[in-house]
């Protein structure tokens, strides 16, 4: 009996608070202009995306051709002193054989800093966000795993809104999305402990997105 009488009270405070008018606390809000800033594409989408992962932490590299990408990439493992490069993708896979470069399909069971490359589904250009998946990557580990994550993509690939990029997902798997889909603005980081900037809580350190000229 108690509880019917909770429950009735709970619902007669619910229709009375429905029945009463209350005016909006906020009348100059604005509901109806978008939330991100437009994308200034006057230079381009890709200058655009450039721009924006920069201002979020990210590095930006351009390459002509996919040949120039591998040699970026060598000359960048030689400088960081990285011995090999980790990937799952068969996007990835295929160009790193082409070029003749070293590289694990597993992760390596030691403790050195983990250094991902993989390719992705799309590059915003709105907030220089990253769109990867499952499916690109090769494994879920792809994503999650590198402390370093290098990211092979496209100028084909640049879109320019988040809502282009969900668009485009939806075509290319018209049946089943991926069983996950990642967006990435930058480098991985968080302040919520005694609001100390830290790196790399929830991904990796550093994010590197080369961009390969294919149009």
């Amino acid at each position: 009996m108690k509880e019917s009488t909770s429950r009735e009270q709970i619902l007669t405070k619910i229709r009375n608070a429905l029945m009463e008018k209350t005016t909006l606390p906020y009348p100059e809000t604005d509901f109806i202009s978008p939330v991100l800033k437009p994308v200034k594409d006057s230079d381009g989408l890709e200058v655009a995306f450039a721009k924006e992962l920069l201002q979020a932490g990210g590095q930006f590299v351009y390459c002509e051709n996919e040949h120039q990408f591998l040699e970026y990439l060598q000359t960048l493992m030689q400088e960081r002193e990285w011995n090999t490069l980790w990937t799952q993708s068969n996007k990835v896979k295929q160009v790193l054989r082409a070029g003749e470069m070293n590289f694990e399909e597993n992760p390596p069971q030691d403790n050195k800093q983990l250094v991902g490359l993989s390719d992705c589904e799309s590059l915003v250009a709105q907030s220089g966000t990253v769109v990867l998946s499952d499916q690109k990557a090769g494994s879920r580990m792809s994503i999650a795993f590198p402390e370093i994550q290098l990211i092979m993509a496209y100028a084909s690939q640049v879109v320019p809104t988040l809502k282009t990029a969900i668009q485009e997902l939806k075509q290319t798997y018209p049946e089943m999305l991926p069983t996950q889909i990642v967006f990435v603005t930058g480098p991985s980081r968080t302040a919520d402990i005694e609001k100390t900037l830290v790196m790399g809580a929830h991904g990796p350190k550093e994010l590197v997105v080369f961009l390969i000229d294919d149009i």
